[in-house]
């Protein structure tokens, strides 16, 4: 395990995950519910969907040859990037459409630990961050490092949705967090691009 790369993931899908719906989905979920159980349901399918991603990105790297997945890396980095500047643009009506499945989720089940983690889990497929967890670990090579700096972020960002979400949500400027993940991300696309290419 490298220490380097679980730090270097953690912040990395922690802006990628911060104004992201599942923020919004546990900070609804907690309001109908013990925030604790829906941590513990969200963190649980955080966890399955790390195993999930983390996966896919080592198969990725020992079917294809080293070259291809660096250059498929850079343009999923590059296209992800693209993904955060657009969501920056919609944000206030995926805000709203993701509060309305949260909601609905919390009216049909009353067991807040299993709601969030259906909620989570349906919401997490082909998301940003679950893409960009893939891509981190068939580019960097520690898969355990990738998947524990990715468990801990999105951990911590649910953990702040449901303790105090509302608060930051207000402080945090969330158009803002989108053009820097975007930044990040284009920035990784880059230097992955020119990496494929001299390699």
């Amino acid at each position: 395990m490298s220490i380097s790369v679980l730090l270097g993931v953690f912040p990395v899908i922690f802006l990628g995950e911060l104004p992201d719906k599942t923020m919004f989905a546990s900070l609804v979920l907690s309001t109908r519910g013990r925030p604790f159980m829906v941590w513990l349901g969200a963190a649980a399918a955080f966890a399955v969907h790390v195993a999930i991603a983390v996966s896919a990105g080592v198969a990725l790297f020992t079917i294809f040859p080293h070259r291809v997945v660096e250059a498929v890396v850079a343009v999923t980095f590059l296209a992800g990037g693209g993904l955060a500047i657009r969501e920056a643009r919609r944000e206030r009506q995926h805000e709203d459409r993701e509060e309305q499945l949260a909601k609905s989720g919390a009216a049909r089940h009353r067991r807040p630990a299993l709601t969030a983690f259906i909620v989570i889990f349906i919401a997490e497929w082909g998301d940003l961050t679950q893409v960009l967890i893939a891509n981190l670990a068939a580019r960097l090579h520690s898969p355990a490092s990738v998947a524990i700096g990715a468990v801990l972020a999105l951990w911590t960002v649910a953990a702040l949705a449901v303790v105090s979400g509302r608060g930051l949500l207000r402080w945090a400027n969330v158009v803002a967090i989108r053009i820097v993940t975007a930044v990040v991300l284009i920035g990784l696309g880059i230097a992955t691009g020119i990496l494929a290419i001299i390699a």
